[in-house]
């Protein structure tokens, strides 16, 4: 069973607005170079944070946690390629690319982890990846983990029809036009309502106003309709899903909140149930709980990572940005 999170009375103190170091990553994927870019804070033993892959994420929607986690953690944010706030080549953005910055990134960028914390699809390639690499990762925190794009969740499976939206939504001109339209304020809105956010209200403002610069970056649109038809998929089936996990050797802990959505809930339970897979289960919260309550997925995190570090059992020493 999970570990159930009340909601907290009273308050916590946290430090707000560390310094944070700025790094430019530049990546070199089938003759494009690729630009994104690092965010790091903290001080102590590293953790990777990877924000969601939508065509709203960046590792923005991770700053919350990592304004918390910084004060016992040395902590790094990264955007994925084909995401973040910074212009994007127009690639087939597919699978192994994103398999392949995760190399890139746990063996140049930033290594001697204590853990890694992913959200959504981020969630899954770390899994496959800690298979691959179990000891590059340290422990894992699964965020409401996905491994199922929109339409293919909504569809049950894949289509046709997805191959040719992406061809239309390439092509100039119309591509544009149809990706504008299904990433407008209003449809945005309705989406984040709908299985990202408890409260619909949390996204206005400045967070709005974020969400909507992010869809708006040059070339967006290719990585974005290629998540939206299940083309980013990192697996194809549940029992791949479970596969990996039954198969890892890491330490593994899956947050998730009482608001998942039904489809994504079944997909997360069935993770959970899986022995030595420990996990909490929040009282709120929906896809993207690491933003709206960063307070108790502080909490679970630190719980699953700190009392070894305060027992002395483990010593894993910061690694510096390498600018």
């Amino acid at each position: 069973m999970p570990r159930r999170l009340s909601t907290v009375v009273g308050c916590k103190i946290f430090m707000m607005f560390r310094s944070t170091q700025n790094q430019r990553i530049r990546w070199q994927w089938d003759g494009a170079t690729i630009e994104l870019d690092a965010d790091w804070c903290g001080q102590g033993p590293t953790i990777l944070l990877l924000p969601a892959l939508s065509s709203i994420s960046t590792r923005h929607e991770m700053r919350p946690l990592q304004e918390r986690l910084s004060a016992k953690f040395r902590t790094v944010s990264i955007d994925w390629p084909g995401f973040g706030d910074r212009p994007r080549p127009a690639l087939d953005w597919r699978p192994e690319i994103y398999r392949a910055f995760l190399n890139f990134i746990t063996t140049t960028v930033v290594s001697g982890l204590r853990a890694v914390v992913a959200a959504g699809h981020a969630a899954t390639y770390a899994l496959a990846h800690a298979c691959a690499f179990p000891s590059s990762l340290g422990r894992l925190v699964l965020v409401a983990p996905t491994w199922c794009g929109p339409l293919p969740t909504i569809m049950n499976g894949h289509r046709p029809l997805f191959d040719r939206i992406c061809r239309l939504v390439d092509r100039p001109v119309v591509g544009p036009l149809i990706y504008g339209l299904n990433v407008n304020r209003p449809v945005i809105r309705h989406m984040a309502a709908g299985h990202v956010y408890s409260d619909p209200a949390w996204l206005r403002g400045a967070h709005m106003d974020e969400k909507l610069a992010v869809t708006r970056a040059p070339g967006a649109r290719f990585s974005s309709v290629r998540f939206v038809t299940g083309k980013l998929d990192p697996l194809a089936t549940r029992a791949e899903f479970l596969d990996l996990a039954q198969r890892s050797q890491v330490p593994m802990l899956v947050i998730y909140g009482a608001e998942t959505p039904s489809r994504s809930r079944a997909e997360i339970e069935a993770l959970t149930s899986i022995p030595g897979v420990q996990s909490v289960y929040l009282p709120r919260g929906k896809l993207s709980l690491h933003e709206e309550f960063p307070d108790l997925v502080t909490e679970a995190i630190e719980v699953f990572l700190v009392s070894d570090l305060d027992r002395g059992t483990e010593s894993l020493q910061a690694v510096d940005p390498k600018f």
